[in-house]
């Protein structure tokens, strides 16, 4: 994924002691949310301790939550958090299926990006809690030539608690650089038509091979206290027209498909419906057969495999609900890394033509 293979040297007309300087690249920096080192209690507590501790994912004062958090939250959830990991966690490789599939994206969107630039351009990953971190990979492709960076948040609906807390950390690392890159940062792309059309064909292959056709799609997003957006973020928004975008591509009515949020924390009001409420409302409104999609999410996950795939479900099946599907995340389907080069190369242009 990363090529550093080409040789640094000394500046043309540059005295014999200058320092080697590799040749110029340009950096494409993906970026995922993160994951845990293990599954066991401490790599758990140190990894929930980072995303917790973020203001942007908890901005409630210091002094009053970090007490909560260290001394009773970070007690017991490394445990509960653990043990869902381990249900999904990828054993073979020793990592989690979020690592596993942000690495096959990151080599295929190599393999793409390299076919149309050349040695022009390295492609890696970061990961903003845990490993491997923003910092390191922006040190490591500083030192392998990059003189521009284009940094890109792999969340397709722009939230202060997932881009701008992405971009926040490609900034601090940029600070400790003596030569800064060039730096830029890819836009949310909610409504990219070649995203739209990549969900739209996963949901289309899904209903294709299912026995007997849900009868309604659920579009379960991440939620985020209801007061993030009356202060302004845009992610309702975004994620309301990425719904009604995949509606109009594949034809459909209101009837067919729904909106709903996942994964409450805290004692706060947080964006609604709730899906694990919702699915299991539409049980007992007779809706036995249902689909769930995750478009806020570019890889399958602990949210996606655990929490949609086992909590979700089975909300939905003890209120009487009999055929759930879950629809996996684009995560390396060729449709889906088309749509993220296209967005990529129009991020480059200028850089790169």
């Amino acid at each position: 994924m990363l090529d550093a293979t080409a040789p640094a040297t000394c500046p043309a007309h540059a005295p014999a002691d200058h320092p080697k300087i590799a040749p110029a690249k340009v950096g494409v920096l993906l970026a995922n949310l993160g994951t845990p080192d293990d599954y066991s209690y401490w790599p758990m507590r140190r990894y929930l301790s980072e995303f917790l501790s973020d203001k942007r994912v908890i901005d409630y004062p210091a002094w009053k939550w970090q007490p909560l958090l260290q001394l009773i939250i970070l007690a017991k959830r490394p445990f509960t958090s653990g043990a869902a990991y381990k249900s999904i966690w990828n054993h073979d490789k020793g990592e989690s299926p979020l690592m596993t599939i942000t690495k096959e994206q990151t080599a295929a969107m190599s393999e793409a990006l390299q076919a149309r630039y050349g040695s022009e351009v390295m492609v890696d990953f970061c990961m903003r809690y845990g490993n491997p971190s923003t910092k390191s990979k922006v040190r490591e492709m500083v030192e392998a030539g990059c003189q521009k960076i284009l940094f890109v948040p792999l969340y397709p609906q722009y939230a202060g608690a997932t881009s701008a807390t992405a971009n926040d950390q490609f900034f601090r690392a940029l600070m400790d650089e003596t030569w800064q890159p060039a730096a830029r940062t890819v836009a949310p792309y909610f409504d990219d038509p070649a995203y739209i059309d990549a969900l739209a064909r996963s949901v289309e292959k899904a209903y294709s091979a299912a026995e007997n056709k849900p009868e309604i799609l659920v579009v379960s997003y991440h939620g985020m206290p209801k007061r993030y957006l009356m202060q302004g973020d845009p992610y309702h928004c975004q994620c309301q027209k990425t719904t009604r975008l995949l509606k109009e591509r594949l034809g459909w009515t209101d009837t067919e498909i729904t909106t709903t949020f996942q994964s409450v924390f805290g004692p706060e009001e947080w964006l609604k419906p709730y899906t694990v409420d919702h699915v299991a409302t539409l049980a007992k409104e007779g809706k036995k057969n249902i689909a769930v999609i995750a478009p806020a999410f570019s890889a399958d996950c602990i949210e996606t495999l655990e929490e949609i795939n086992e909590e979700i479900r089975e909300s939905f099946e003890h209120a009487g609900g009999e055929e759930f599907t879950y629809i996996p995340c684009l995560n390396d389907d060729a449709e889906h890394i088309d749509a993220l080069s296209g967005v990529i190369e129009r991020n480059l242009k200028g850089w790169l033509d």
